[in-house]
């Protein structure tokens, strides 16, 4: 009986191997999405597996320890002069791209209250180092007067409709003729929450009597617009890193000088408490001013 078995197991034994042996013309079948995922992400090197998104990558020694020193310096130093400061700025670049100095400054406001908002523009004697690009919305003979200033954009009711359907939104800063601004009050909605909506606090609106030409000339040149947040502080770009330190020195006294005139006359006490300077890439700097 043994005997009479062995051929049929023999014969189930090569069925099962034929079965479970693919054919060597059979489709290798391709791999999921799920599994090329697992295989690129463990060619990854390890510093890339842990970046998270929002997580800055981790900062190596030699950097840390050199950050960790220029911070005690800074510390150590307390306030100092602005002339001192754009010195020490310089020395601090690290970062290959030409990068934008910033003034913070910390006013002693009440940010609740609409009477002590500071808002307002100013052009700086030697620019902010950058191509700004102006719209100007006009009629008549201002449209040939903003384009020998300089505008990037000029138009009207056209421009209007543009920007209110196409959200057509190449340029930096918006200024408007006060005969426009009945038309380009519609577009509250697309240029406030940017920021670009033209206003008289900042001189963006050009009264009749006003020179639209000359208005364009200053933004274009690198007229500053500032504002409070809502933490009662205002941040500007006064320059590049590149610039002269004279340059920078009068840039960052002209603008701070003039947040100084504007002091709101509900402010009771300290109307600036305090003013630091950084660049893109670099720690703040505390400036007695």
């Amino acid at each position: 009986m043994a005997n009479e078995n062995e051929p049929v197991a023999a014969g189930a034994e090569a069925n099962s191997a034929a079965t479970a042996a693919p054919s060597a013309d059979a489709p290798t079948p391709a791999p999921s999405e799920g599994a090329e995922k697992k295989v690129a992400e463990a060619e990854l090197p390890q510093a890339k597996k842990n970046k998270k998104p929002g997580v800055a990558p981790r900062r190596g020694k030699k950097l840390r320890n050199h950050l960790n020193n220029v911070k005690k310096k800074l510390e150590d130093a307390g306030s100092i002069s602005v002339k001192q400061a754009v010195a020490e700025l310089k020395k601090l670049k690290r970062a290959k791209f030409d990068e934008t100095v910033e003034l913070h400054i910390n006013l002693g406001i009440d940010p609740t209250q609409s009477d002590q908002m500071v808002r307002g523009a100013i052009p700086l004697p030697h620019g902010i180092g950058k191509s700004v690009r102006v719209a100007v919305f006009c009629s008549g003979d201002d449209v040939a007067k903003a384009k020998a200033a300089g505008a990037d954009v000029v138009g009207g009711a056209d421009l209007v409709e543009k920007v209110q359907k196409e959200n057509f939104l190449e340029f930096d800063v918006v200024l408007a003729a006060q005969a426009m601004m009945g038309q380009v009050s519609r577009l509250g909605k697309v240029l406030g929450p940017r920021g670009l909506m033209p206003t008289p606090k900042a001189g963006t609106v050009v009264p009749a009597t006003g020179d639209l030409a000359q208005v364009v000339r200053e933004f274009k040149a690198g007229k500053v617009e500032y504002r409070t947040d809502k933490t009662g502080q205002i941040h500007a770009g006064v320059g590049k890193l590149s610039f002269d330190e004279q340059k920078l020195v009068e840039n960052i006294t002209t603008f701070v000088e003039q947040i100084r005139s504007v002091k709101p006359s509900g402010v009771k006490g300290n109307f600036i408490n305090g003013v630091v300077l950084s660049a893109t890439m670099s720690p703040g700097i505390r400036l007695s001013i």
